[in-house]
């Protein structure tokens, strides 16, 4: 019986308010979220969760430190991984798997069936850091809008796209607030024709690791709907990428480092299923099994992949190969590499010099070890009286790479030409927030945001002010009056608090005769009328999250979730008099908080919730 614990984040409200103190109990507390690590990497979802509790349970009776806190949401996030493996139990896909193959890290996805040449190494313009798995940009010719991931100024990797605009491709520009988390996105690829983006995500709903997970795009809109995760085999505990559909319809492909070493990944292909059907799986072990994604059209001594060759094959000399190709294909990134740096010495780019500068460190390193590999393989043959081709093998490794007994084959794609693309720059967004800078900033719009705000007036003249009379002040205002007289207020504050907080750094920046005016939406009122305003709002607002699931019972995975995200709130449900229902949750006293779990909710793949403020009596 699938187990829900829905007052775990209970438990961790109370840890992250203990006092900060050293306690025994910390060292227990990692030991089990290991072990339950272990379960959770082993499909054993309800032990994992156990293990979670329990871990969880070991820091509550004690007193904790920062490190302790900090644990204490650790375990949080892989207990609801554990729990979002349980719910995704009951949607278990078996796929009727063709061929699958082991590939380094560093150029598996050149063995995708796409265009020649439409692989981009990374540094480049695109991609100035690179990722453990995403080696190089997928960018083919010829089309207008390209999507790829890139990490953002905090290092996160974000989905962005750019679209060709006559003689200029547009600035890069995130997709919307669906598809970026707080994590990283890899690997973003187009359906044949283009309505679906399939891409790996740490920071959505799934159960560790990077799953994968497909959006939609509108029609009529052209926006991507909510991404939803794509399931078991298809997503695991470990790390899953790089999905794709064929053109022809035939097959769909992903990578994994499920059961691999660290440098290399498996690339599964599975019979394309336009109409998957899916079942509940409850037993762990036939879990397992499924998401192994052994080709079931293969004997069990022929269910990997092997290169084709008109040479006697044996555990040797495909080890033999393997590292060979292994070595070129290091010596080939390294020549590529050599030439971006130089190109970026060109162009005075000194960070994308000095990253390629460490990759290549990096790749001569691992260049060496191959080689040494290489060599005594080569020394094992000489002292078993083997002679061996070098060249003949080489070219053997170049070749092909099928499965045996199936018609699926494995083709090495070449890497395309660095990338020099034509593209404007991103205008950086203006910066609202109240600062005292070297050099004062004017408010790039003087509009007013909607709702109850606060400013400070500096002063009011007939002279307009340049920044050097700002005195560093940022972000400050300024208003004309029909009579020429200019005025001039800095920041935006929604609370009384906050401005008056702010008042004396105002006034010591030499605006001595400072006060605080508040706005209504754009419209001036008196200070003692918005602190009315502002205290009758706490008072009386309050928001619920309301979900509407037409004639549908609310799906028992959501439930499940809403519980785990808002211990203790009810969930009461409405039928309409057409037979539709909507569940409502809350109530909730922040609106923030309300539209996260309706965030949550619709990331879960109900698309029908929302946060509603409570109407006032």
């Amino acid at each position: 019986m699938k187990m829900k614990y829905p007052c775990y984040i209970f438990v961790f409200l109370i840890l992250l308010m203990c006092p900060v103190h050293v306690h025994a109990q910390s060292a227990e507390a990692l030991e089990e979220m290991r072990r339950g690590d272990s379960l959770r990497e082993k499909y054993m979802f309800d032990d994992a969760s156990i293990a979670y509790v329990s871990a969880s349970e070991m820091l509550v009776d004690s007193l904790m430190t920062a490190d302790d806190s900090l644990l204490a949401l650790d375990i949080s996030d892989r207990l609801l991984m554990a729990e979002n493996g349980l719910s995704m139990m009951d949607f278990v896909y078996v796929p009727d798997v063709v061929a699958r193959h082991r590939f380094a890290i560093e150029d598996f996805f050149l063995y995708y069936p796409l265009a020649d040449s439409s692989w981009r190494m990374v540094p480049c313009q695109l991609d100035s850091a690179g990722h453990a798995y995403s080696k190089a940009v997928y960018l083919p010719e010829g089309n207008d809008v390209i999507y790829w991931s890139a990490t953002d100024k905090d290092g996160i990797r974000n989905i962005l796209h750019s679209e060709w605009q006559d003689t200029v491709w547009s600035a890069p520009a995130l997709l919307n607030e669906h598809m970026t988390s707080a994590s990283d996105e890899i690997y973003p690829m187009l359906s044949p024709d283009g309505s679906k983006m399939y891409f790996s995500s740490v920071g959505l709903y799934g159960v560790g690791g990077y799953d994968i997970y497909v959006s939609e795009r509108d029609s009529d809109t052209g926006d991507w709907s909510m991404p939803v995760n794509m399931g078991f085999p298809y997503s695991s505990p470990a790390d899953d990428f790089l999905f794709m559909n064929t053109p022809d319809g035939e097959y769909s492909l992903f990578a994994s480092n499920r059961d691999c070493s660290n440098d290399s990944v498996w690339v599964y292909v599975i019979k394309y299923d336009d109409m998957p059907v899916r079942r509940a799986v409850n037993d762990s072990e036939e879990l397992r099994s499924i998401a192994s994604l052994d080709p079931d059209s293969m004997s069990s001594e022929d269910r990997d992949t092997d290169v084709k060759a008109d040479i006697p094959e044996n555990f040797d000399t495909r080890r033999y190969m393997e590292k060979m190709s292994e070595v070129r294909a290091l010596r080939d990134s390294i020549d590529r590499l050599g030439l971006a740096v130089e190109d970026a010495r060109i162009a005075n780019d000194e960070d994308a010099v000095l990253d390629g500068e460490f990759a290549i460190t990096a790749l001569r390193d691992s260049l060496a070890l191959a080689s040494k590999i290489l060599q005594d393989i080569e020394m094992e043959f000489l002292f078993s009286g083997v002679v061996i081709d070098p060249d003949k093998l080489m070219a053997e490794a170049d070749r092909e790479i099928t499965g045996q007994n199936v018609d699926y084959v494995f083709t090495r794609k070449a890497f395309g030409e660095p990338l020099f693309l034509n593209m404007l720059e991103p205008e950086p967004e203006f910066d609202y927030s109240f600062k005292i800078l070297e050099q004062g900033q004017f408010a790039e719009d003087n509009t007013l945001p909607s709702g109850l705000v606060y400013q400070i007036q500096m002063y009011s003249s007939a002279i307009q002010a340049t920044v050097s009379k700002l005195n560093g002040l940022s972000p400050v205002f300024e208003t004309k009056s029909s009579g020429g007289r200019y005025t001039y207020r800095v920041g935006l504050f929604r609370t009384y608090a906050d401005v008056l907080a702010n008042l004396n750094s105002v006034k010591r920046a030499g605006f001595r005769n400072a006060f605080i005016v508040a706005f209504n939406d754009g419209k001036e009122l008196t200070v003692a009328k918005a602190r009315a305003l502002e205290a009758e709002k706490k008072k009386s607002a309050f928001y619920e999250v309301r979900i509407e699931t037409g004639t549908e019972d609310l799906d028992a995975a959501v439930a499940g979730g809403v519980r785990q995200q808002a211990p203790g709130k009810d969930i009461a449900r409405v039928e309409k008099e057409d037979g539709t229902k909507v569940y409502i949750v809350g109530p909730f006293a922040d609106k923030e908080t309300a539209e996260n779990l309706a965030g949550f909710i619709r990331a879960m793949g109900t698309a029908g919730a929302s946060c509603v403020e409570i109407p006032k009596e």
